[in-house]
């Protein structure tokens, strides 16, 4: 690469480094002697020439009301990248202050049997508000010491939210105070329960398979969409 080349990828046009070269190797030139000895339309080495005045690479005095020009320091070339390096340098300050927006984690277990019922009871019982729809009343039957959890319930502010089924109207755990039920007629075998930032599905059939996901917006969603059918749902007596 020659130093013309170089001059361009230092960020001078090609007119422009033809102008600064003739000027670096004469010292002093007027934009006429320019023009002429470079081959160039004397307007378009005029135009050239501010150019580079603007950019630092070339300045003049006046000698017999005539403008002479000559190269300014070579090191002037380096003015727009150190320019450049203050611009960026404070860019990467700013870009250092602004948050980058944190994406919420999805968790997501799959447990089986008895254990794996136990482990969503254990969980969902850690927030005071459970909603579930699909529901049929069989984790309460599958599980011994429900019953027993759902008394100890009964005192504390915790309250249930049940989207049942017709089929299992008037099922035993419905009979709690806490535990508000409407009936939809839907058939469902599997049971869908939102708490807290969770969702939980399980099925209970020969075993039972327990699914539960962790995600606040997933959550949320769930919880939006139960609260719009609860209000369309049928009150139980």
């Amino acid at each position: 690469m020659d130093i013309y080349e170089k001059l361009q990828e230092a960020g001078l046009t090609g007119n422009e480094a033809k102008v600064y070269l003739e000027l670096l190797k004469k010292g002093e030139l007027s934009a006429n002697q320019i023009a002429k000895n470079i081959g160039m339309d004397r307007t378009l080495a005029y135009t050239i020439l501010n150019h580079l005045i603007e950019k630092g690479q070339v300045n003049y005095i006046v000698k017999a009301n005539k403008k002479v020009f000559s190269c300014s320091s070579p090191e002037n070339l380096l003015n727009p990248i150190k320019s450049k390096e203050t611009l960026i340098l404070d860019l990467i300050k700013e870009l250092n202050k602004v948050k980058t927006e944190k994406h919420e984690p999805v968790e997501i277990s799959v447990y089986e049997g008895k254990e794996g019922m136990r482990t969503l009871v254990n969980i969902a019982l850690k927030e005071k508000e459970m909603l579930s729809f699909g529901g049929t009343g069989r984790a309460y039957d599958l599980l011994y010491e429900m019953p027993a959890i759902a008394k100890k319930l009964e005192k504390t502010e915790h309250i249930l939210k049940v989207l049942l089924g017709k089929q299992y109207a008037g099922h035993e755990f419905s009979k709690y105070k806490n535990v508000k039920v409407k009936l939809v007629d839907v058939k469902s075998e599997a049971t869908t329960t939102i708490f807290g930032d969770y969702i939980s599905i399980h099925l209970i059939k020969e075993k039972p398979i327990v699914v539960i996901i962790k995600n606040k917006y997933i959550a949320e969603s769930y919880r939006n969409y139960f609260n719009y059918m609860w209000k369309k749902a049928v009150q139980a007596f």
